[in-house]
């Protein structure tokens, strides 16, 4: 088996996932980075894959095309989500799959593949990137489809952390305030930076920290890491 490590990243196209694939490579990982659209990779060590998370087989291809190409798989990093913010009653038929077909079914798939292989390996690494807003929820930003399923994100990250304690794999999860990525558009920044009582946006390579500091600390599982500004201590 290859002692390359592998990193596997979804939504890896922009924003977070395109800011983690090249700081993986620089702690000696190959990335496997994955969203719906993403170019080739002129990195022989960066494999991209291309393909809705949500669609049923996307997620085990993703982890099938890591082991073919790479050998094994490290690290998973379930950065693909949608977030979509509406008065509870507004919500659609649509808006649920959305939300729910992103960020749990794509999570389920993908994570029971790659744990499957890392069970094989004795060792591995999965990280959720879910939002504060799960545990601290603010009425100027209804979400309850955000609470519901990265909320259930955070709760199995905790329940598959203790499952999988004995056999080398660890579960955590980074849960971001709001982040300056393409999300948000530069006309809300000042509204957004109000919810923080620091008072200022997250920046991307804050939670790149976060992920980097889960993955170098052996003793950590079944954390949930807060980035949010101090959103979760109060306002």
């Amino acid at each position: 088996m290859s002692h390359q490590k592998v990193a596997v990243v979804t939504g890896a196209s922009s924003g977070i996932g395109a800011a983690l694939v090249p700081a993986y490579r620089k702690l000696g990982y190959a990335v496997v980075a994955n969203s719906r659209t993403i170019e080739p990779s002129d990195d022989p060590l960066v494999l991209t894959v291309a393909g809705d998370i949500a669609a049923p087989g996307v997620g085990r291809r993703i982890v099938e095309r890591a082991i073919e190409t790479f050998g094994r798989v490290d690290t998973l990093v379930n950065n693909a989500g949608v977030f979509v913010a509406k008065p509870f009653t507004d919500y659609t038929t649509e808006d649920f799959d959305l939300v729910t077909g992103v960020n749990v079914r794509g999570f389920f798939e993908i994570t029971q593949r790659a744990v499957a292989a890392m069970v094989a390996q004795g060792t591995g690494h999965v990280v959720g990137i879910t939002t504060s807003l799960a545990d601290h929820a603010n009425s100027n930003v209804p979400s309850a489809l955000a609470s519901l399923t990265k909320g259930g994100l955070n709760s199995v990250t905790k329940s598959l952390a203790t499952e999988y304690a004995t056999r080398g794999i660890r579960f955590n999860a980074v849960a971001p305030g709001v982040i300056r990525t393409p999300m948000h558009p530069a006309e809300t920044h000042e509204f957004l930076a109000a919810l923080h009582p620091v008072g200022r946006l997250g920046e991307i390579d804050e939670i790149v920290d976060a992920v980097l500091f889960l993955e170098g600390a052996a003793f950590v599982t079944g954390e949930i890491v807060h980035v949010d500004g101090g959103q979760r201590a109060g306002h």
